[in-house]
C-alpha cells in the first residue's frame, strides 16, 4: 500500500510524512512548492512537483505507485487573504479538490483523509464546540473547506469510498526531534510570529483586536501541537484500513488560550520583552473557538502527547533558531 500525500512539503504535510516514514509506510508526495520546501521532504521519499488538481498527473501517480489512500493537505489557509480574494480560495481549495476526488474515485482509491478546519464553525455561541455544532463559516477560507466536506459526504454515499475529515484548530510547534517546523517566512501563525519577534526577526508583533467578548479582549484559540496532529492522521488511517466508515472529527486539546496569554508565554519562555502593537480586528476572525475532542479520542483512540503551551513555544523558538542558523550558512 502507498499513501499519496498532497502538500507533503508544507508545514503539516511534512510532519505527516515524518510519521509515515517512522511507521515504515510507503508514500509519495505531491506538492507545487508554492508554500512548501524541498528540504522539508524526508530523505528517501519521492517528491513530485505538480498540482493536485492535475487529473492526468494524479492518475499517473496513483497507477505508478499503487496508491491506496490519499491524505490531502494542499490548500491556501490565510483567512484575511481569502476575504480579499475569495475566488482564489474557491478555485484552489474547492474546485481543485473536486478534481482530486473525481480522480480518486475513477482510479479506485477508496480511503481519503482531508485537512479541514475549525473555521467551518464560524462565530460560535458556546465552547467547546462539538462536531454537531451548527456550521456557519464567516470567511471564504472556512466556506471553501466546508464545501469539500460536503463533497466528501456525497461521494461516500455514491461510491465505495470512505473518508475522515479532521477539523484542525490552531496548529503550532515543531517536530520534537528537530526534523521539521513551520518554515514559511511570512506565515501568519501566532506562535511562529511571536517566536520571530522574540528572536529579533520581526520588529514587532501585531495583536488584531482587544475588544472581543473574551476575558482579556483578545481572541481565544485551541492550540494543537503539529506532531500530535500528524498522529491523529495516523489514527485515522488505521481506522479506515480497519473498515471504519466516514467520519468527521475535531482536532484540538479542549482548552483555549487568548492571544495575549500566548504572547506572555512566548515572552516568559524566551526571556525577551518584544514589542507588541495593538491593531484593529481582522475580517473573518471569530472571538473564541475551542475544540471538544471526545469523538477523536473515543473513535480513533487519539491521545495527545504534547498538550503543553510552554513546550510548544519552546519547539517554535528552537525551530526559528535553526532556520536562522541555516540562513547564515554559505
Amino acid at each position: 500500500m502507498t499513501v499519496l500525500v498532497t502538500g507533503g512539503a508544507g508545514y503539516i504535510g511534512s510532519h505527516m510524512a515524518l510519521e509515515l516514514v517512522d511507521a515504515n509506510e510507503r508514500l509519495v508526495i505531491l506538492d507545487d512548492l508554492s508554500t512548501g520546501f524541498r528540504r522539508a521532504v524526508p530523505q528517501g521519499v519521492e517528491l513530485v512537483v505538480g498540482d493536485f488538481g492535475d487529473a492526468a498527473l494524479v492518475t499517473e501517480l496513483i497507477e505508478r505507485h499503487g496508491v491506496d489512500e490519499i491524505i490531502h493537505f494542499a490548500a491556501k489557509i490565510i483567512v484575511p487573504e481569502s476575504v480579499a480574494n475569495p475566488l482564489l480560495y474557491y478555485h484552489n481549495n474547492t474546485a481543485k479538490a473536486r478534481e482530486l476526488l473525481a480522480t480518486a474515485v475513477s482510479s479506485g482509491v477508496k480511503r481519503f483523509i482531508f485537512s479541514s478546519t475549525a473555521a467551518v464553525y464560524g462565530d460560535v455561541r458556546a465552547n467547546p464546540v462539538t462536531e454537531e455544532t451548527p456550521l456557519n463559516p464567516v470567511s471564504p477560507y472556512g466556506r471553501s473547506k466546508l464545501m469539500v466536506e460536503w463533497m466528501l459526504e456525497d461521494v461516500s454515499r455514491a461510491h465505495d469510498f470512505n473518508y475522515v475529515a479532521l477539523r484542525y484548530f490552531n496548529v503550532a510547534g515543531a517536530d520534537p526531534k528537530g526534523r521539521g517546523g513551520q518554515s514559511t517566512p511570512n506565515a501568519t501563525h501566532l506562535i511562529k510570529v511571536a517566536a520571530q519577534a522574540a528572536l529579533g526577526l520581526r520588529e514587532k508583533l501585531q495583536v488584531f483586536g482587544v475588544d472581543y467578548p473574551t476575558p482579556d479582549g483578545s481572541c481565544v484559540r485551541d492550540y494543537i501541537q503539529v506532531t500530535d496532529l500528524a498522529r491523529a492522521h495516523m489514527d485515522a488511517l488505521r481506522f479506515l484500513r480497519g473498515g471504519g466508515k466516514s467520519l468527521v472529527c475535531n482536532c484540538g486539546y479542549e482548552r483555549g488560550f487568548s492571544v495575549l496569554e500566548v504572547v506572555e508565554t512566548v515572552k516568559r519562555v524566551s526571556g525577551v520583552d518584544f514589542r507588541v502593537e495593538i491593531s484593529e480586528r481582522r475580517a473573518g476572525d471569530p472571538a473564541a473557538i475551542v475544540a471538544a475532542n471526545g469523538r477523536i479520542r473515543s473513535v480513533l483512540g487519539w491521545t495527545p502527547r504534547h498538550d503543553d503551551l510552554e513546550q510548544i513555544v519552546r519547539q517554535a523558538l528552537d525551530w526559528e533558531r535553526r532556520l536562522a542558523a541555516q540562513a547564515t550558512l554559505p
